[in-house]
């Protein structure tokens, strides 16, 4: 089997994002020499030169050491970030706390139930209301492109 994959001619590299890769043809063969077997075919891949994954994060961290040289005050960009954190971790906490409650989570899917049927009923059902609803999409929209 290998002596035929081998014969099979090869197609031209492919090029794709940095790296190039070499296909070999799936060919039909012929039933005797498959002997039985089940039609099959190789694909030889070669990556070569770099990725475009690796250049990408070596941009991201030159310009994250640009951004960090051009500061004035890092004592208090350290202080940014460790409050991002702190604040993260304490929101993570209140929401685990809160979905612990028996009666809070089950409260919330009421709420949304009861407001989900509200809205329906307000701007779904009848065809006045679903063109109010357009206009205000439009409105808010255009407010928030500043048109």
């Amino acid at each position: 089997m290998a002596s035929v994959i081998a014969s099979l001619p090869p197609l031209p590299p492919l090029i794709v994002r940095g790296r190039q890769s070499t296909f070999v043809a799936p060919q039909p063969l012929p039933v005797s020499q498959l002997n039985g077997k089940h039609n099959r075919a190789a694909v030889v891949s070669k990556a070569t030169g770099e990725s475009s994954d690796s250049s990408t994060s070596l941009n991201i961290a030159k310009s994250v050491q640009s951004a960090w040289d051009k500061s004035e005050d890092r004592v208090a960009i350290i202080g940014l970030g460790f409050a991002a954190v702190v604040a993260l971790w304490a929101s993570a906490s209140l929401i685990a706390a809160i979905d612990k409650l028996p009666v809070f989570p089950s409260l919330l899917e009421l709420v949304g139930i009861l407001y989900s049927t509200w809205f329906v009923y307000r701007y779904l059902l009848f065809k006045p209301n679903r063109e109010e609803l357009v206009e205000i999409i439009n409105k808010s929209v255009s407010d928030i492109l500043g048109q």
